[in-house]
């Protein structure tokens, strides 16, 4: 997975409409994202977007999730696109973090200002996006990355073709990357920072969530210990592997991969299940 921050998954179908507003929750360039709202009054669930890219600066950003934003805001869902520092320009731990927790209190204000019910907000996650769609809705403590922390109150949560578990899952996302991703994100490898893969792990606190959906493709399903972690938290997990997919199909409208998990995923952001 080579840095081409102009290509990086842009193989959709749909061009992109221009977002109804860009808020801004930090100063430095990355501290913003897109909202996009369905025509009509509302209220509409809101999907929050945290895009992938090995947590590695020039490898991606915001824009690529833009075509599926548009594609749900053509579909009665509001999206917030939000972009975030990575290895490289301020990110990693714990800068990746603070900015995942600043953009989450953009949420209120726009809950407050647009016609979003605030009682529908899922976390969404493409690839390296997976943590933050999970770490947000999880209590943590002392030893977080931002310290103490209460759980962000949303619904649920959708992870597309990313970790359930970074240190569980690191031999496997290192190769989707095709480079050392997990350990220049954490700082250093498992043995040198235990206390930080612990404090991230569902094992550990697991995400508060009444559901959370897994749309795999060149990852495996989590593990039986993984999913079993998240659902002690009193999540309902679930999970749809699609073999031999490619790892952008399952987030490109007019694929017939994304097509055959679109309904799943509706349902999670519409609250049906």
């Amino acid at each position: 997975m080579q840095p081409n921050n102009a290509t990086y998954g842009t193989d959709a179908d749909l061009a992109a409409s221009a977002p109804d507003a860009v808020l801004r929750y930090a100063n430095h360039p990355r501290g913003f994202a897109e909202l996009r709202l369905p025509d009509g009054k509302g209220p509409f669930p809101l999907a929050v977007i945290y895009h992938g890219g090995c947590w590695k600066t020039g490898i991606a950003s915001q824009a690529y999730m833009a075509p599926l934003a548009t594609r749900w805001q053509a579909l009665g869902i509001a999206t917030l696109n939000v972009d975030y520092r990575e290895v490289g320009d301020g990110g990693g731990w714990p800068g990746s973090f603070t900015d995942w927790a600043a953009s989450a209190r953009l949420i209120d204000k726009v809950a407050a200002r647009y016609p979003v019910d605030r009682a529908a907000v899922t976390l969404v996650g493409h690839s390296a996006g997976a943590l933050p769609a999970q770490w947000l809705a999880s209590r943590q403590g002392a030893d977080g990355p931002v310290g103490a922390r209460d759980p962000l109150m949303v619904r649920a949560a959708i992870v597309l073709d990313g970790p359930g578990d970074v240190g569980a899952e690191r031999p496997a996302f290192d190769a989707l990357c095709q480079f050392s991703a997990v350990d220049p994100f954490m700082g250093g490898e498992p043995m040198r920072f235990p206390e930080r893969y612990k404090a991230i792990s569902p094992s550990t606190v697991a995400p508060q969530l009444a559901e959370l959906l897994f749309v795999q493709a060149k990852l495996p399903a989590p593990a039986a210990a993984t999913q079993a972690a998240i659902a002690a938290g009193g999540t309902k997990v679930a999970v749809r592997e699609n073999a031999g997919a490619s790892h952008f199909a399952i987030i490109t409208p007019g694929n017939p991969v994304y097509a055959a998990n679109e309904p799943a995923m509706l349902a999670v952001l519409k609250g049906e299940n």
